[in-house]
């Protein structure tokens, strides 16, 4: 009987000092978490969208005064680069870390270190291990695709791309998973796209899409997005964003315009899909003075479409 009493004695004990460790625990994590508050949303702390596109980082990305257009995140989620412009100066991109648990202020950087004019359409390659982007001449001319390889801590000093793509004027290019690279062919105004032979892009074949610029392909290839004038009212001239769905046959849909809850009466362009596939970004030119700002919505409204829209051609 003494010997049982001493067994219990000891469970208490051992379960007293377990509450103590996890008291002890928990109130170190609350005194971190007033300096450092931990960020369990890779996207800037920023509450997920649902059906309808909110405003990405307000007056962190997507600030007042200046434009935003194309924007990519690491396969990780935790960098992100995009595109800015004044409506008086060339376009840069701009970059911001996750470090700990907060990310860095948004800040310039310079690939090309003033080789060119102007950087935009920053891409993170489907591995990380690459990031494309458009560098231009002045007022836009000469657009050809370039790149930079990633160090440790660092990048690359840029390059041009090697390739037919480069062939002609060029922009925005972006990948799917398995490294095929899509981009508009300005010289062309046709969207193309150039299959990965490990890693160089030899050869060029077109995505015939009925319409659309600024096509952004999904990581499996199953859909790609675009931006065009409104083409369901004559009568207006605003960009709005269209979805086209791969079909069995390797073919491409007719383009369906995501509808008036994602669409407005403003200008949508420059769309692109997260590493993830859960989000679609895209520039709303909403802003006084007609600059653009970064929205972001669930691809839930992509997969909604693409579900009627296989039901309706079975």
């Amino acid at each position: 009987m003494k010997l049982k009493m001493k067994q219990i004695k000891y469970i208490l004990l051992a379960l007293v000092l377990v509450l103590f460790l996890n008291a002890c625990n928990t109130k170190k994590q609350h005194s971190k978490g007033n300096d450092s508050p931990t960020i369990v949303n890779p996207y800037f702390g920023q509450k997920p969208p649902g059906l309808i596109p909110e405003i990405f980082a307000p007056g962190i990305v997507s600030v007042n005064g200046r434009g935003e257009g194309s924007i990519s995140f690491s396969p990780d989620l935790d960098e992100v680069y995009f595109g800015v412009f004044q409506e008086d100066g060339n376009p840069s991109v701009h970059f911001s870390k996750l470090e700990g648990n907060k990310w860095t202020n948004p800040k310039k950087v310079n690939f090309t270190k003033d080789k060119k004019a102007g950087e935009l359409h920053p891409y993170v390659s489907s591995n990380g291990k690459k990031l494309y982007f458009t560098a231009y001449d002045s007022e836009f001319g000469n657009g050809k695709i370039w790149y930079v390889n990633r160090f440790e801590n660092s990048w690359s000093n840029a390059i041009q791309l090697d390739s037919p793509i480069n062939g002609d004027e060029v922009f925005y290019p972006n990948q799917a998973k398995n490294g095929d690279l899509f981009y508009f062919n300005i010289s062309k105004r046709k969207t193309y796209y150039a299959p990965n032979k490990n890693g160089e892009f030899p050869e060029v074949h077109e995505v015939e899409i009925e319409f659309g610029i600024h096509a952004f392909i999904s990581p499996s290839q199953d859909f790609l997005v675009v931006n065009t004038r409104n083409r369901e009212d004559a009568q207006r001239n605003d960009s709005e964003i269209y979805v086209c769905f791969k079909k069995k046959n390797g073919t491409w849909s007719k383009p369906i315009n995501l509808g008036n809850e994602v669409n407005s009466n403003f200008r949508e362009t420059s769309p692109s899909i997260t590493p993830d596939g859960k989000y679609l970004f895209f520039s709303r030119y909403n802003e006084e003075g007609g600059l653009p700002n970064f929205y972001w919505v669930s691809t839930e409204v992509i997969h909604k479409l693409k579900t009627a829209y296989f039901k309706k051609e079975q």
